[in-house]
């Protein structure tokens, strides 16, 4: 035997029929700090500072990259 039920009801709805507690409010206030820590994060970035955390030796390393590949090439169009 295969019974369904079909429900249709709101998320408020079935929460209050289950006995759970509303937590709407206390999601939207999350969600606010969140958003509002996030932004004055994003908005302290110095993109300077950013690259010299991702990058400690900053353009050096490319440019002494460069270079050396310039020279090779450079060596071998000689030859």
């Amino acid at each position: 035997m295969k019974l369904s039920i079909d429900i249709d009801c709101t998320p408020q709805e079935a929460r209050a029929f289950l006995g759970l507690p509303d937590v709407e409010a206390f999601q939207r206030e999350m969600m606010s700090e969140i958003q509002n820590q996030l932004s004055a994060h994003v908005a302290a970035m110095d993109p300077e500072a950013l690259m010299k955390t991702w990058m400690p030796m900053g353009t050096k390393a490319f440019e002494t990259f460069r270079d050396a590949f310039v020279q090779g090439f450079q060596k071998r169009s000689s030859d």
